[in-house]
């Protein structure tokens, strides 16, 4: 009598749990580390778009306050309406600051971004990750910000 095969045997299923646990160590810190680098740009790039906003409020020479430049808190920040994001000097030096929270990834919890005017109209990039530490890797630094 011919003996017929119906299913996979112990070591086979052992061997395909094996391999996508080792799939499973490799991509999950990857996505992680995606996840954390496209809040930061997320971040930068919201925070960016109120330099327009502060440049009319200053041509105008009114005061650079969350109304004047439309801000709206984003959900990976602990921004509020009430608490304006710009401090500005009369020589027109200053900053617009904004720190990740809230539903933002752990890895970048706690990171500053800020954008530093110059008296001569220059914007920089500057993040500041030295309130948080945790899994900081060079790499989540967004393309033209330094930290």
């Amino acid at each position: 009598m011919a003996r017929s095969s119906n299913g996979f045997t112990l070591i086979e299923v052992m061997i395909v749990v094996a391999i996508l646990g080792i799939l499973a160590a490799i991509s999950i810190p990857l996505y992680q580390g995606y996840v954390a680098k496209s809040q930061l740009s997320r971040a930068v790039g919201e925070l960016g778009q109120y330099r327009t906003g502060i440049e009319d409020a200053m041509g105008k020479n009114q005061p650079v306050t969350n109304d004047a430049i439309g801000y709206v808190p984003s959900n990976i920040t602990t921004g509020d309406p009430a608490t304006d994001i710009a401090t500005f000097n009369a020589d027109g030096s200053g900053q617009l600051q904004v720190t990740l929270g809230g539903n933002a990834h752990p890895i970048v919890s706690g990171v500053q971004v800020t954008f530093q005017r110059s008296a001569d109209g220059q914007w920089e990039c500057v993040i500041d990750n030295s309130a948080n530490l945790s899994g900081w890797q060079d790499l989540y630094l967004p393309q033209g910000c330094r930290l």
